[in-house]
């Protein structure tokens, strides 16, 4: 039933990795105040590099180590756009998103859509992103992590996917559910150094072990020379995967709406910065983050195209545990379980694990922050004290996981699961996009047309999916989000006859004004993305 091949030793970082989460979440859960803002918001207490640290841990997690290493088999370095452009995504969410947000003094992105437009946008709003964090991020996550350690700890053949499950929903929920968002900002300093080492280690292993003889240095080499193909950012529209990375429109097309609608307007990541000191607190935090992006495909795209290379040279094991449906996201518990060493190998998993557990962690705690106050405060009861909010929001987070569990294994049919996550997002985030984009930046957008506008959106974004045409997802995306654009300017100037909404935002003098190290660090990201899509174009 489990893997000779995971030790004694092993099992024993394992353990100590959870001992050490649990109890440093229940130490900074005892130092937050016992009130809705210490429960969602850590007290409004983190700094630059809490924030920053907690933003990578609440953003890598299965998704990335499994699936994007699982698309970096089968597409390539192409992959690693998401994570290159999120770099620079963050540095205009925190340039021109979050001054708005935390003037505005919100707990959930959903408040802040009632203080533009409605309650009524607000309340369809924050029901979509709880059936989205449970159903979509939560299950994703969860069977993803399990599949992974399954393979590592087990045989591979799937019989401990759902103790893995229950294994994992129970470390997030231990020090997650008691402590909010305290308890995880602060664990995730933790989870993000951990899960940085057992990355590299991973890398560095498996570049190690590319050739008979060894040495990183030449196994890089050789695995530039054996899959050139793997090594360019923009693919070629002979490309079979083409149609998921569609070439030069990755850099100015529908990325832009994944990444925007990602970084700007997700509670789960957002909820980091609004917990922040201060706003030049929360924008360093967002800097650091975004160099922080910048190495994660070292750690979670080239183990794959390491896989692919040894796949292809028929390295030990490799066609009997890679082939197939599935063989791609495969290929990250494999490398562990097949090349880091006994010992160092329950390291690597607990770096895994700390990337799951902190994102399970993220999700859950954001869509009890949603249900809490915007749909149980709003509409439950208004009078609650600070008390009953924060157990409503513990029972909540408590009921996402149990449910997630129960939907999970549900997932086992999917292939290339991060794929899988970004074009479903992307059937909704389009119009969410349009709409918040449209509130911020226009003050002519009604409320008629932001309702108006997102529900177009879906049957849009569907009718271009399902079109006889072969049109890439990401352009899809693009079109969907123009074209609902298009309709809250066209219903907005209709039954405004051209006024300003009453809700319309005026910016401040200064609002968008940065400090000379943001700007400075803004430079050094663009500078650095140049270089890197010059050398792999």
């Amino acid at each position: 039933m489990f893997n000779a091949n995971f030790a004694v030793y092993d099992y024993i970082i394992v353990g100590l990795y959870m001992l050490v989460i649990i109890g440093a979440g229940y130490w900074f859960s005892r130092r937050s105040k016992k009130t809705a803002e210490g429960y969602f918001l850590a007290d409004k207490s983190l700094p630059w590099w809490a924030v920053g640290a907690s933003l990578i841990a609440a953003n890598i997690s299965a998704e990335q180590f499994i699936g994007m290493s699982g698309s970096g088999f089968k597409v390539g370095l192409a992959i690693a756009s998401y994570e290159f452009m999120a770099a620079l995504t963050l540095i205009i969410v925190g340039k021109y998103f979050l001054p708005i947000f935390i003037t505005k003094k919100i707990y959930t992105i959903p408040e802040f859509v009632e203080k533009r437009f409605s309650t009524n946008l607000r309340t369809i709003l924050a029901v979509f992103w709880i059936g989205l964090f449970v159903f979509v991020n939560l299950t994703s996550v969860l069977f993803l992590g399990a599949k992974a350690i399954d393979v590592i700890v087990g045989l591979g053949n799937g019989q401990l996917v759902l103790p893995i499950m229950i294994f994992l929903a129970f470390i997030a929920a231990a020090y997650s559910i008691y402590g909010g968002l305290s308890a995880v900002a602060w664990t995730d300093v933790i989870q993000v150094v951990l899960l940085v080492i057992g990355g590299v280690l991973t890398t560095l292993f498996a570049l190690d072990k590319v050739l008979p003889d060894g040495g990183v240095i030449a196994g890089l080499k050789h695995v530039w020379q054996a899959a050139p193909d793997k090594f360019h950012m923009i693919l070629d529209n002979k490309n079979p995967e083409f149609s998921r990375l569609p070439g030069i429109a990755v850099l100015i097309g529908g990325l832009w709406v994944a990444n925007l609608y990602y970084w700007g307007f997700n509670q789960y990541i957002i909820q980091r910065t609004l917990a922040a000191k201060s706003l030049p607190e929360a924008q360093k935090g967002i800097v650091f983050a975004g160099f922080l992006k910048l190495i994660i495909p070292l750690i979670v795209v080239i183990p794959g195209i390491v896989a692919y290379v040894m796949y292809t040279e028929h390295f030990a094991g490799a066609a009997e545990t890679l082939q197939g449906v599935g063989g791609g996201d495969k290929a990250y518990p494999w490398l562990i379980s097949t090349l880091i060493p006994v010992g160092l190998k329950g390291l690597v998993v607990a770096a895994l694990i700390a990337a799951i557990v902190s994102s399970l962690a993220s999700m859950v705690n954001s869509a009890s922050t949603i249900f809490t106050m915007d749909i149980y405060r709003h509409y439950v009861n208004k009078e609650a004290s600070h008390r009953r909010l924060v157990t409503v929001g513990r029972l909540t987070a408590l009921a996402a996981l149990v449910i997630a569990c129960v939907v999970a294994p549900a997932m086992k049919s999917f292939d290339q699961m991060f794929i899988y996550i970004q074009e479903y997002t992307g059937l909704v985030s389009p119009g969410i996009l349009a709409v918040f984009l449209m509130g911020l930046f226009w003050k002519k957008a009604t409320n008629r047309a932001a309702i108006i506008g997102a529900l177009v959106s879906i049957p849009v974004a569907l009718a271009l999916k399902f079109l006889p045409i072969d049109m890439p997802f990401m352009d899809q995306m693009m079109y969907t989000c123009l074209i609902t654009i298009g309709t809250i300017v066209l219903v907005s100037l209709s039954s405004s006859k051209g006024g300003d909404d009453e809700k319309g935002i005026t910016f401040s003098d200064g609002l968008f004004k940065t400090s000379r190290a943001f700007n400075i660090s803004a430079y050094v990201i663009c500078i650095l993305l140049a270089v890197i899509y010059v050398v792999f174009w």
